[in-house]
């Protein structure tokens, strides 16, 4: 493709003009030009809890982990929840073979070293 350096630079132009002429129009060159308050907004304004805040006893917690059958419980449950996922996930790439197409020749012997007598 061929460049055009002279049309790169005149459209570079043109944007630059019209940065400094938007700047001019909004009192940007203006050192007395009157500038708006800052406001803070926390990024937690607007927070919400999830669900309720219940605590139970950590008694009743590890009862309650016992009965539903322990951590092998919720280690299956994480396992059928991969498997699931899996089976409808395909492949956005189909596997690439590991033995290339064409043979590769074997290495060159290397040269002969010169030797100096000594």
């Amino acid at each position: 493709m061929k460049r055009f350096p002279s049309a790169n630079f005149a459209v570079f132009c043109i944007c630059l003009g019209a940065g400094q002429s938007n700047a001019a129009a909004n009192g940007a060159t203006d050192a007395t030009a009157p500038v708006p308050p800052t406001v803070y907004q926390s990024p937690f304004t607007g927070y919400r809890e999830l669900g309720a805040n219940q605590t139970t006893a950590w008694k009743d917690a590890n009862d309650t982990v016992r009965n539903i059958g322990g951590w092998k419980a919720y280690a299956k449950e994480a396992a059928e929840a991969a498997k699931a996922s899996a089976s409808k996930a395909k492949p956005a790439v189909p596997p690439v073979p590991l033995v290339p197409a064409t043979p590769i020749a074997p290495a060159a012997k290397p040269a002969p070293q010169h030797k100096h007598g000594g």
